[in-house]
């Protein structure tokens, strides 16, 4: 662990856990990273349950940061961390190099494969505390987990949450052309963000990432406030690594889950999207581009897009991920 600097501490327990849970403690992690030659560190949330043998190293999408593992609003519905560490799992989310508290590179260093490269240092920093390590990720997180795990082989499961392989160009390339310089934004206007770093629009976030899912203005308004950056050189590898390169992720030689929501237009239905009708339909779709080896497993969130985490109903998805990682 001499990899791993420890920023701060809860000493304390989290509150509102269940009184079957185990006690959860929290802690800020601080981890060196090499990108290109150049040093740089990742910033994350470790949550461990007592007695917690297995840790999830978790990825954000584009312009999300830790925060989408750890929902404030509605906790107990869309905290995927507090699910987790509910079923005694360890959880690490990650900020994206560029995010959150993470080193902020400049953006044309920072694609999909050094991001993976990078979270592979942080799973290597933590892995001799647990016996178990999975990677897991949403949108284009997903995208750097498979490529964590299909380049490095140092992790025991891979979770993929909102992708596919067939990704709907129609509905995708408008979302990134709508994008604008974070720097532009009264938000995120801080040092160390060169024009490549993109950022939503106001007012655009649940038409990109939510609908068709109720638009709950409370939960859309966090998803605005939390709301981080995107490295345009994050999606070049990112499409070409899994959409392109279809033996890549045939290298991943553990088990795999992929989740999507039903209404995610970014990857599910015509006239490119993947067939998201149900769960071995989905399983059906993506069982070409992985190996016997990942033991691919699926399920779809009924009536949500993108972001299911933000769900009413996203204590399903987490309750079968939980069982999943359990079984491993």
């Amino acid at each position: 662990m001499s990899a791993v600097a420890l920023l701060t501490a809860s000493v304390g327990l989290l509150p509102a856990a269940p009184a079957s849970a185990a006690a959860v403690t929290c802690e800020d992690l601080r981890v060196p990273v090499s990108v290109l030659g150049t040093s740089h560190f990742v910033h994350g949330t470790l949550c461990t349950p007592a007695g917690a043998s297995t840790v999830q190293v978790l990825i954000p999408g584009g312009t999300y940061n830790s925060s989408y593992w750890d929902i404030a609003y509605s906790s107990q519905t869309r905290s995927y961390r507090q699910a987790m560490n509910r079923a005694g799992i360890a959880t690490l989310a990650v900020d994206r190099l560029g995010t959150g508290r993470s080193s902020r590179p400049l953006s044309a260093l920072v694609t999909a494969s050094t991001q993976a490269h990078a979270v592979h240092q942080v799973v290597r920093a933590v892995r001799p505390r647990f016996a178990k390590v999975l990677v897991g990720g949403h949108s284009i997180g997903s995208a750097m987990a498979m490529i964590e795990a299909g380049t490095y082989h140092d992790v025991d499961g891979v979770l993929v949450t909102g992708f596919s392989h067939r990704m709907n160009y129609i509905t995708v390339l408008p979302v990134l052309a709508g994008m604008v310089p974070a720097v532009l934004d009264p938000g995120l206007h801080r040092s160390g963000l060169d024009l490549g770093y993109l950022t939503t629009a106001p007012g655009t976030r649940y038409g990109a990432f939510h609908s068709p899912g109720p638009d709950v203005p409370e939960a859309i308004a966090y998803d605005e406030t939390t709301k981080d950056v995107f490295a345009a050189t994050e999606a070049v590898d990112t499409i070409t690594l899994n959409n392109v390169v279809i033996p890549f992720t045939r290298l991943i030689d553990v088990p795999v889950m992929v989740v999507v929501g039903a209404g995610d237009t970014h990857f599910c239905g015509r006239p490119l999207g993947s067939d998201c009708s149900s769960a071995e339909a989905l399983r059906a779709s993506e069982a070409p581009f992985f190996s016997d080896a990942a033991r691919l497993r699926s399920y779809v969130l009924a009536g949500y897009g993108h972001a299911i985490n933000y769900a009413p109903d996203a204590p399903d998805y987490h309750r079968v991920v939980a069982e999943w990682t359990n079984s491993l």
